[in-house]
Formats: C-alpha cells, sequence, structure tokens
C-alpha cells in the first residue's frame, strides 16, 4: 500500500531543491522521505544530489544541453521520470511550488491554474531574478503532471499582515495605488520559525514583541507582533534592507543616479553590481561566504563582517522602534544558526536593550533551535533553524484540505496510481 506524499520544489537560476513529505494521521512528516537538487543548470558539469532517509547521498552527472530554458526543462524531466520510476513506495498527492512573489493579491497559498501562472508572470518584473524560474517548473508539471495538485506558496504572503503605512514609501500616491509599496520577502521562513516560538520561547513571550533574523546569502528582519508580520526590512525588491552576500542592501538612491549619470555605467551594470558584486563579496573582495570571511585574516575581510554586524545592528534597532521595546531576537538560515561570532557580535551591541549573552550557550549552539540569553537578560535570545521545505508541504497540506482532501492519510490511493 503506497503512502500519501507531498512534493515540494525550490527552483533557481542553477538549481532544483526538492523534497517528498510523507502524510501520516493527516500532517506532514517533517524529515524528508526523499529529498535533494539538480544543480549547476547552464553550467558545463550540472549534476544530481539525491538523499533517501538515512542512506548517504548519491551524486551523479547529468547530461544538459541545449538553452538555458530547455535545460531547465529537461531538469524538471529527469525530476519527474526519476521519481516516477525510483520512488514506488508512495503516492505523490501534491506539488508545492515556492513563488517569490504575490503581489497585492495572493495572501495565501493557492491551488495553481494556467489562467494564474499568466497572472504571475506579470510579476516577473518586480522579482526578476527568482519568478521566472519559480514558475519554470509549475508550468512543466501543469503540462506533464495533470494528477497532481499544484499549489503557489509566496514569500510576500507573510508580509501582508503588515499595516498599510509600513507598507508605504513616500512617493506619490498614484505609485501606491499601482502596486508601488514594501511587499516583504523570506516569508516561508518566517512563517516557519514563528510557528517554532512558543515551544523555544514560551506562549507569552512569543507573541510579544519579536525580530526574526533571517541571515543567509539573501538576508532580512522581521518584526512580529502575536506571530504576525507589523515590519520587515526587505521592500519592493530583495535588495533592500540588510547587507547580503552578493547584494547590496538598502544604499541612497541618489547613488543609483549618480553611478548612471556621472558615473558611465548603465541600468544593467548598476543592476549586476547592486545584486551580484556588492555585498560581504564586494567589500570583501574575497568571499559571499561567511565561513570563510571568519577564517580570513585579511583586513577587507575583517571589514566586510563588521560592517554586516554594524547594518543589522542599526536596522534591528529601527525595527524595535516600530515595535515599541523588544522581548525577543531569534537568528535563523545560515548564517544566523552556524555564525556564533556574528551573533555575539550583534548581541554585544544590543546591550542598550537589555540583551545579555550567554557565550557558552552561543558557541554550542549550531544547527539546533535552542535559547542563547544569559539569566539576566531582559530580551530572550534564541536560534532556531528554519525549515522552508516543511513550511511549503504544510501549505499544500491546507489546500488538499480546503478542497476537501481532508482524509488522504486515512484512505490512501490505490497502488497504481501513481503510474
Amino acid at each position: 500500500m503506497r503512502r500519501p506524499a507531498l512534493l515540494t520544489l525550490n527552483a533557481g537560476s542553477s538549481s532544483v531543491k526538492f523534497s517528498l513529505f510523507l502524510v501520516e494521521d493527516d500532517t506532514i512528516v517533517e524529515t524528508p522521505h526523499v529529498w535533494g537538487q539538480i544543480d549547476g543548470i547552464g553550467t558545463a558539469h550540472p549534476r544530481w544530489r539525491v538523499r533517501r532517509g538515512k542512506n548517504p547521498s548519491e551524486t551523479v552527472a547529468l547530461s544538459l544541453t541545449g538553452s538555458l530554458d530547455q535545460q531547465h526543462e529537461d531538469a524538471f524531466t529527469h525530476l519527474v521520470d526519476w521519481l516516477s520510476t525510483h520512488v514506488d513506495d508512495v503516492k505523490i498527492l501534491a506539488t508545492g511550488h515556492r513563488i517569490v512573489h504575490g503581489g497585492a493579491r495572493f495572501h495565501e497559498p493557492v491551488r495553481l491554474t494556467p489562467e494564474m501562472v499568466t497572472e504571475l508572470e506579470q510579476l516577473v518584473p518586480l522579482a526578476p531574478l527568482h519568478q521566472p524560474h519559480n514558475l519554470r517548473p509549475i508550468k512543466r508539471m501543469l503540462e506533464r503532471r495533470a494528477d497532481w495538485v499544484q499549489v503557489g506558496c509566496f514569500d510576500t504572503a507573510f508580509h501582508t499582515t503588515q499595516p498599510k503605512l509600513a507598507q508605504m514609501f513616500p512617493l506619490p500616491r498614484k505609485l501606491f495605488d499601482e502596486g508601488i509599496r514594501r511587499y516583504g520577502f523570506h516569508g516561508l521562513s518566517y512563517d516557519y520559525v514563528s510557528r517554532r516560538l512558543p515551544e523555544v520561547l514560551g506562549p507569552e513571550r512569543a507573541k510579544g514583541r519579536v525580530i526574526i533574523a533571517h541571515l543567509g546569502n539573501g538576508a532580512s528582519l522581521c518584526a512580529l507582533r502575536e506571530g504576525k508580520s507589523v515590519a520587515t526590512t526587505m521592500g519592493f525588491t530583495t535588495i533592500d534592507g540588510l547587507m547580503m552576500g552578493t547584494r547590496s542592501g538598502s544604499i541612497d538612491p541618489g547613488l543609483v543616479l549618480h553611478l548612471i549619470e556621472y558615473g558611465g555605467m548603465s541600468v544593467t551594470q548598476v543592476d549586476h553590481m547592486l545584486y551580484k558584486e556588492s555585498g560581504l563579496l564586494g567589500v570583501s573582495g574575497i568571499s559571499q561566504d561567511m565561513r570563510e570571511l571568519l577564517a580570513s585574516d585579511d583586513p577587507h575581510a575583517r571589514e566586510a563582517v563588521e560592517l554586516f554586524c554594524y547594518r543589522l545592528v542599526r536596522e534591528i534597532g529601527s525595527l524595535a522602534a516600530a515595535l515599541g521595546g523588544l522581548d525577543a531576537l531569534v537568528f535563523t538560515a545560515g548564517i544566523g544558526e552556524h555564525a556564533a561570532p556574528v551573533r555575539a557580535r550583534v548581541i554585544e551591541r544590543l546591550d542598550w536593550l537589555g540583551a545579555v549573552l550567554d557565550p557558552q550557550a552561543n558557541e554550542r549552539i549550531a544547527g539546533i533551535a535552542g535559547r542563547i540569553d544569559a539569566p539576566d537578560s531582559r530580551v530572550a535570545l534564541a536560534v532556531v533553524p528554519t525549515n522552508e521545505e516543511a513550511m511549503i508541504a504544510r501549505y499544500t497540506l491546507e489546500v488538499l484540505r480546503r478542497e476537501g482532501s481532508a482524509t488522504i492519510a486515512a484512505n490512501p490511493p490505490a497502488a497504481d496510481a501513481n503510474r
């Protein structure tokens, strides 16, 4: 008897990450049954990596030829064919897709149709580096697997609870009416972490004034009250706010005009610089990887780390002001979960908020959930690993429930239904 399962896909410009989650007792099992990714799409050496349960991961070279679009198509075909032939102990009911931008309309996960995909393509100018890649596998799945429900899960949706003032730019009002506003991103991560806060912080503090720091190659902060987003550092695009791996974060908009008008740079060149050549990589001249920078003796590497922490502290102060105080600060994502020196440098500069670090706890925590505040800290300090794929699977299950498929765990489908 095949067990019901949900597939999640997170497609980027050169990779496709996937996870297969079992559904038991009408809830997902958060440890994936199968997971992996295809990376190197568009390069000379694409590869396929997959892991099943506790078995070692398998890595094999792939042959992807033709245009970039064709290579993406071939990658999705390989994934679907492999799942159909190698994972015969489950029945895949639906696929949940990460979609960066939902615009002003999409406030919750939805079942996707070709008409919706066409509508979402209109949002490509709002997220040109992400949206086209997010939509590719959806179109492919709608064509090839009509028996799998396709569900869209939006990074912007979590922030639709922000008050109007937090969404507005001080620009002519007609632009807001046309959709120029602060959308915010990393919503899948923030939603997952926010749901784990009661077990880590306690129920009362979890409902208080909380800032979550999602610190990875992309980085942002989110201020929460009652577990809902009330402000965030990313705005209209994913370049706003914090300094990141290769992205600049907030800069003077007049600087962009200066570079174009007087610096001789084209719009395309400035765009590439701000998204691909700035941040930790640009300042250090060495790497966008925080691990390499922390291990380096190069003064430019140290300066990049210090600037990252400085900008982070400034933005935490801004969100604490928006919240009217701070009850808890929570770190997540790659840097947030693993870079203890970054957490220490940031918290040291937040003593004015009453934040006091427990150095031993901070050094012990790496990739697991736990508290890192000292007993006399007025602000709770914690690390909570994020799991965007599990959040996508939860959203997908919610859509199935809404459509009357709440009994999927109790009534598994026939054995041959996956063929």
